[in-house]
């Protein structure tokens, strides 16, 4: 509290700049994937959003932030693709040629859009804002720009119907997925930039693939990993340039 209090001079001239970044990755890109999941399968989700949005995030970083694309960091991102191409493939990419854009895809685009710009505002707030006190910021004005929709599902749509499981899944998505992740998220963004952070997002697949296999006992077969080191391969890649953690990652907190 302490903190926030000494950094709401800042907090309260960065308004806009916090509003339009809780719009478009606490609002917008949470809402859009939801809708999406109604529309397209789990695969279509996948497939979009972990290659459309490193793409769009590293395009914007170069025409916004002007931040260096080298021929190593697109490298890694085709080799990236590649990876999750082939993990969603099931190994053969000829049945990607029988994949078809849905509604629920073009949802899912506008999603992966969205959070390709939180990522350029989130590098570009302003350095006096600890990455906690923005995290809760933008938090607290995407509830409150979702609240009306909130009240108006509340008298459209079913009542819900209230389990252990359900409220084991909301409570992860609210703490698990959101609010630690984005907190990391954001601080990687600070540390690694924008468009290299971005990256990162393609291994995603990977790790629902491994969480599959232990949570769901689903089969673990070569596909995964020969896939996870295609993925792993690119990062690497990507990321080949040395990077001074200690005093970035003391700066970005």
């Amino acid at each position: 509290m302490k903190k926030f209090i000494n950094e709401w001079d800042t907090v309260r001239r960065s308004w806009y700049h916090l509003f339009w970044a809780s719009l478009a990755g606490i609002s917008l890109f949470n809402t859009l994937v939801y809708i999406a999941g109604h529309y397209t399968t789990a695969i279509n989700l996948a497939l979009i959003g972990t290659t459309s949005s490193p793409i769009m995030s590293i395009i914007m970083a170069r025409i916004f932030l002007k931040e260096r694309v080298g021929w190593m960091k697109l490298s890694g991102m085709i080799v990236c693709i590649v990876g999750i191409l082939f993990l969603l493939s099931k190994g053969n990419f000829k049945d990607l040629l029988a994949f078809k854009f849905s509604s629920g895809d073009v949802w899912m685009l506008l999603a992966a859009f969205c959070f390709a710009v939180y990522n350029i505002l989130v590098r570009k707030k302003p350095s006096s804002i600890s990455a906690l006190n923005f995290l809760f910021v933008t938090f607290l004005f995407g509830s409150v720009l979702l609240f009306p929709f909130f009240v108006w599902e509340q008298n459209h749509a079913p009542a819900v119907e209230w389990n252990i499981h359900l409220i084991g899944a909301i409570f992860y998505l609210g703490i698990g997925a959101s609010v630690i992740c984005f907190y990391i998220w954001n601080i990687a963004i600070n540390i690694l930039g924008a468009g290299r952070t971005a990256l990162f997002g393609n291994l995603i697949p990977i790790f629902s693939s491994l969480e599959a296999v232990m949570i769901l006992n689903e089969e673990f077969s070569w596909i995964q990993i020969v896939s996870m080191i295609i993925v792993f391969s690119g990062l690497l890649l990507a990321n080949l340039r040395s990077i001074k953690f200690g005093g970035q990652l003391k700066r970005a907190l």
